[in-house]
């Protein structure tokens, strides 16, 4: 293998390289090396840090571009370079580096997932996980809360998912639920990049249909996050509190109360204005807004003041604010009536 990826490096650096990267993971692999031992090869090949984040098995691993382990890590970013475990499933494997991967990168990221998954299996068995990969009508019958729960147990039995305490439910956007599996109720999932979910909150096994049920009405107060379509394009359904009533409230025959026209109109007026009153109605502050808006703090007020007209009440005092937020709030819910 070794003299082949040196002829191969003379005609060809890209797959001279991408061979190398080959080689390395296969000889891990068979020398049965451990989790951190493939994230180190991943961050050393690439010359910048790699996680391994598969939060169903416990596994958070980060090793810096020099080689060395990082216990204490910040958040994960969607712009880096990163690939699943599984076809279709979660990103799990991540270099620190912005996207897309060239060929070496993208060869270290496909093997580096690729042993993960060997080790991951061998040592803690496979993380049970009910979405695209998996048997639709098992996922669909243990969803389903008029099934009988026979026939639920049996359908988690069949997704390997008997043995685990918690689970959650989290409903893509134009795609079938994914099941996951929680170690704690409170624990957070890394966000795919680009994803867009509601997702559920965690509780036992037979009480899943609960958790779509709640990932789907989370997923209605997601946004695209464009300046046209701004907010989260992940929203939590346990941290909604009493906004997830109004999502029963907004119907495909609900007409939309006078503040809603009231944004509608304001949004067909300007293209800044969607984007601006969303940062406005969350930001601690008019100045806090103007900075994550990157604008004049004066050039803020006057676009405040042509939004205030065109919606008929003021947003710069807390009621006007709340109410602002409410406005956004069934917006979204009128937009999102398809998901």
């Amino acid at each position: 293998m070794k003299e082949l990826a040196g002829k191969l490096a003379a005609l060809d650096p890209d797959a001279g390289a991408a061979l190398q990267v080959i080689a390395y993971f296969d000889r891990l692999v068979e020398g049965r090396a451990g989790l951190e031992s493939l994230v180190r090869g991943a961050a050393v090949l690439s010359g910048c840090p790699a996680r391994l984040v598969d939060d169903g098995r416990g596994v958070r691993i980060r090793v810096d571009a020099d080689g060395v382990r990082q216990d204490h890590a910040g958040p994960v970013l969607s712009s880096w370079m990163s690939a699943p475990l599984v076809p279709g499933g979660a990103p799990a494997v991540w270099l620190e580096s912005a996207g897309p991967p060239d060929g070496v990168h993208a060869m270290v990221l496909e093997r580096t997932a690729a042993a993960a998954r060997v080790v991951l299996d061998r040592t803690r068995g496979r993380a049970p996980l009910a979405g695209p990969a998996a048997d639709p009508a098992s996922v669909e019958v243990l969803l389903d809360a008029s099934a009988p729960e026979h026939a639920r147990w049996r359908a988690a039995g069949r997704l390997g998912l008997r043995n685990v305490a918690l689970a959650r439910v989290v409903a893509p956007a134009g795609d079938v639920p994914v099941i996951e599996a929680v170690r704690v109720r409170d624990a957070r999932p890394p966000l795919s990049a680009g994803r867009r979910a509601g997702v559920g909150p965690a509780v036992p096994v037979l009480e899943l249909p609960a958790s779509a049920a709640a990932a789907r009405t989370a997923l209605r107060f997601t946004a695209e996050g464009t300046d046209q379509d701004p907010g989260p394009r992940t929203v939590y359904a346990d941290e909604l509190g009493g906004l997830a009533l109004l999502a029963g409230s907004v119907g495909p025959d609900t007409e939309p109360i006078p503040d809603v026209r009231a944004l509608d109109r304001a949004v067909a007026a300007a293209p800044w204005a969607a984007g601006t009153l969303h940062t406005v109605a969350y930001a601690t502050s008019l100045r806090a807004a103007a900075a994550e808006l990157n604008m004049h703090h004066s050039t803020l007020q006057d676009r405040l003041a042509q939004a205030e007209h065109w919606l008929g009440w003021p947003v710069h005092d807390p009621r006007g604010r709340l109410r602002l937020q409410l406005a956004l709030a069934l917006w979204r819910l009128h937009r999102n009536l398809h998901l």
